[in-house]
């Protein structure tokens, strides 16, 4: 993996947060780690089988995508509230959006 090693703090986050019991005591931070984790993952894995983006744009885009969809499914799962979605999600494409600058 390029962007999180499995010992990064968002691995460490995507584990705890993916092995949780159903409750809503996540913390978006948390969540948003692991959801830029799992993004990282599925982009590395859409590059390998459909190339790089055309852009920057089009590649954080991309990113925000895989992010947004585990925040939600994350959401549905653990039975968090709205504001914590929207932070979780907020949170995840900055962290995601910083990773992707870094490495683009």
């Amino acid at each position: 993996m390029g962007w999180f090693s499995s010992d990064s703090d968002q691995a460490q986050a995507y584990d705890e947060v993916v092995n949780a019991p159903h409750k809503a005591a996540l913390s978006h931070e948390l969540i948003a780690a692991a959801a830029s984790y799992e993004a990282a993952k599925a982009y590395e894995e859409h590059v390998a089988q459909n190339g790089n983006p055309p852009s920057h744009a089009k590649a954080k885009e991309i990113f925000a995508g895989f992010a947004g969809a585990f925040v939600d499914r994350m959401v549905e799962t653990k039975g968090l509230d709205y504001i914590d979605k929207e932070k979780a999600k907020h949170h995840a494409h900055e962290q995601a959006a910083e990773r992707l600058s870094e490495g683009y």
